[in-house]
Formats: structure tokens, sequence, C-alpha cells
């Protein structure tokens, strides 16, 4: 007599905010889908969702607070987790229905509350998860956080508040999940944190076992390791810090990719000094040229706030000439937005919200040009590029090893029907605008 078993429970995620916030729901889905609940795409099917939010800027908590009036209204039984779990009393005044919320990876507490939310039938007992656990990207890139929290206390920012201090995951742990991510198909990984530069100070003294070889929890040693894993190994949030030399000698060799992700935020001395950043601008300009001397190809992406209480005329001046003197690749900005808990809203000098918008409009359209400028000359080259999606038409969509997936450009492919998700390809770049680069496979030129 063939055993019927009871459908399980099904679960929806929203998962908004940043990449250690997709980290973190692809844990907590990982777990569930271990624990035999099924996974499901759409509000009406599911017996529970999961809203995973963000906290960090006032407008993202309005973005993380809208998603869980839709999740009630569209369902109505509504689990919140992720950062604002700090502030559980404003979400309970405005949804007091909302079944339970948990903070920032606090993985068990959010199973648990699934576990009472929606009990699983006790003859549901199969296990169908991947070694890899369960992605929110695909297949062919995924995210690796190494650290969780952070030890600085930035003026504009509460993430220590969020996520507490640094606290480094074991590097023979790091190392194993890259390998089983690497088996299932993953060709680039997203190396995060909130300092991923800091990794290890805390467990600077614990090395661990790897392969019959010691392996010291030191950024640098991690990424060496990392790029024997990995075909592309991406470092982001990298904090200025002097060992970060080390790591450029690794890109040359081409065991990471020649890509840095540091958020400088300013350059003028008196800003970065209110805003609790190193202020020796003027050493970083060095840095940036002794790095492209090891290794040319490098490419430097930024992110930057302006209008940042008593930022003046001339210190906005001197952030677009330092932006022209270091010719960085992929540039972001922010205009200042006060955070519920941040020093910085008790700093004087506001800038008007007009005098914001004007700077943020100059400082893009800088960026921009110089971006242009550094795009242009890669024209003609052949570069390596990997593909995110192949069209019915026989085009394609990539990244060169400057861009990282959904934050900076892309490389759109024609004749390329031939190649797959997942493809790491060289490819000839015969055109270039502000933010992308237009090519054909190499080998498609050439025939």
């Amino acid at each position: 007599m063939e055993l019927e078993l009871p459908a399980p429970p099904k679960v929806g995620m929203v998962s908004l905010g940043c990449p250690k916030n997709l980290v973190d729901s692809e844990r907590i889905l990982t777990k569930l889908r271990s624990d035999g609940y099924a996974m499901c795409s759409d509000y009406a099917g599911a017996d529970v969702v999961l809203v995973n939010t963000c906290g960090f800027l006032d407008s993202a908590k309005e973005e993380s607070l809208e998603a869980i009036g839709e999740a009630i209204a569209e369902n109505g039984r509504v689990i919140v987790t992720g950062c604002m779990g700090k502030e559980a009393e404003v979400i309970r005044e405005r949804f007091p229905n909302v079944l339970a919320v948990t903070g920032a990876h606090q993985y068990e507490e959010v199973v648990g509350a699934v576990h009472v939310a929606a009990p699983m039938p006790p003859s549901a007992y199969l296990n169908l998860v991947p070694d890899a656990g369960l992605k929110l990207t695909p297949r062919h890139y995924s995210y690796l956080k190494i650290s969780e929290g952070c030890n600085h206390r930035c003026a504009f920012c509460i993430i220590p508040s969020l996520r507490g201090d640094l606290v480094s995951r074991r590097p023979d742990a790091i190392l194993k999940e890259a390998e089983k991510l690497v088996a299932a198909g993953t060709k680039e990984l997203l190396v995060i944190s909130q300092d991923t530069s800091a990794y290890g100070v805390d467990i600077r003294k614990e090395p661990r076992m790897w392969h019959g070889r010691e392996i010291v929890p030191h950024m640098t040693d991690l990424a060496r390791e990392l790029g024997q894993i990995a075909p592309w190994v991406r470092l982001h949030y990298v904090y200025p810090y002097p060992h970060v030399d080390q790591v450029i000698p690794l890109m040359a060799e081409g065991l990471v990719l020649p890509y840095l992700d540091i958020p400088f935020q300013h350059a003028s001395r008196s800003v970065l000094k209110a805003m609790k950043r190193p202020a020796n601008e003027a050493k970083v300009l060095e840095r940036i040229k002794g790095w492209r001397e090891i290794c040319p190809e490098i490419a430097i992406r930024s992110t930057f706030i302006v209008g940042f209480p008593g930022e003046t005329d001339a210190d906005f001046e001197y952030l677009l000439e330092w932006l022209d003197e270091a010719q960085l690749d992929r540039v972001g900005a922010f205009r200042f937005e006060p955070v519920k808990g941040a020093a910085a809203n008790s700093l004087p000098g506001s800038v008007p919200e007009e005098v914001k918008e004007e700077r943020y409009a100059r400082f893009m359209a800088k960026s921009a040009a110089i971006s242009a400028a550094r795009l242009a000359a890669k024209v003609g080259r052949t570069l390596d590029v990997i593909i995110d999606a192949v069209d019915e038409e026989g085009g394609a969509t990539g990244r060169s090893q400057a861009d990282a997936p959904e934050i900076d450009g892309e490389v759109f492919l024609r004749d390329a029907g031939h190649l797959a998700e997942g493809d790491i390809v060289p490819v000839r770049i015969e055109d270039a605008d502000e933010h992308d680069l237009y090519g054909v496979p190499a080998q498609a030129a050439s025939a």
C-alpha cells in the first residue's frame, strides 16, 4: 500500500535591502526547506509570509513597512525579520496582527516562529535541500557572507546598533560553503560583509585547518584561498585599511577579480572628520595610483554622500576635484538623509534640500563623464565577460570583471545565441556609453 504524504506548509519570502539581507534570506529558506517546508512565490498560496526588512535609511524603513502592509493585506499571516526588527514596537503599533518580529540574522528565532505559525505535519519527512542551500540569485553567481556586524561608529550609520559589533565566521566554514556553491554551479563568488577588510580581527588567533593546512582568519589569506576555489572572486565593502594593499598582487595574479568596492563617502578632510571616517584623502590618491601600477586592470567603485551636515561649497568643490584626480571607474552617491539614532542628526550646518539636489546632480554628471571616458578606452579591446542572460533574438547580457551584478554596468552582446547563462567568454568591445559596453563574442567576431 502506497503511503500518501500530506502537503507540507508553504512559506513565502519578501527580501528587501542589501546583499547581506539576501544571504540571510537564503539561510532562512535553506533551513526551512531542510525542515520539510515548501516554498511559495505568491501571497495566495503561502501559509505564512516572511518579510526580511531593511532599516538603514528612513526611506528604506518606509519601504519595509509598506511591504509588511502589503503582505498582511494579501495574506494576513506575516512574520517580520531583518534590520527593522530592532524597532518591533514601531512595527507592532502599525501592524498589530504580525505573528512575530525578530532582528537581523536571528535565524533560529525566525525558523521557530515559522514552526509555530505553520506547524509541519508529523508525516512530512522528506528533505529536498541541495548541499549549497536555496538561492535567490541565478545559479552562476552567489553572495558569500564572511562576517556580521561592524566595529566602526560612522556618524551617519546605525548598522552597529542593528547588527552589533564585528563577528567573523570561521575561515574553514566559509571555504566549505564556497566549495559547495561552486560544486552547485557558481562561477562568481561575491564576498560581502559590513567591513570585509576587518575580517578576522576578532578571531585572529584562531587559525583553522583546511585540506591539511592552517588557514589564518585574515582577508588576504581568505581571498587567496577563495581564488583557488572559484573562477571569479569579487570583494565588496572593503574599508581602506593599509593591509588592503596586500590584496592587489592577488588581483594581478588572477586569483581575485581586479575590482575593489570601497565606500570612501567623501574627500574633504573636514567632512570626513565629521563623518568619523579616515581623513587622509591625499594618501588615498597615492594608494590608488600604487594599486594601478601593480594591477593596471583594477576597477574601483565607491559611494559618496553629498549634503552631509557642515559640507560647504568649498568642501563639495574639493570633492569634485578629487574625483577628477582619482578617476574612479564606478561611482554612486546618496543625498544625506537623517536616520533615527544616527549621531550625524545632531551635527550643525544642515544643508538645504535644494542645495543637496544641486550638488547631487553635479556630482552624478561628473562621475558619468569619468565613467564614459574610462569605458570608451575599452573599445577595441577583448575582455572576459560572464553571461547573465541570453535572449531569443541571439543577443546576450553579461558583465565584465569591472561590473558587479545589479550595481554596476552591463555588457550587451550581439551574435551570442550559442552562449549559455554562466559562461565566461572573451568579448570584443565595439562601443560604450556612460555606463555600459557593447560587443560581440571574440569567436563570432573572428568568424
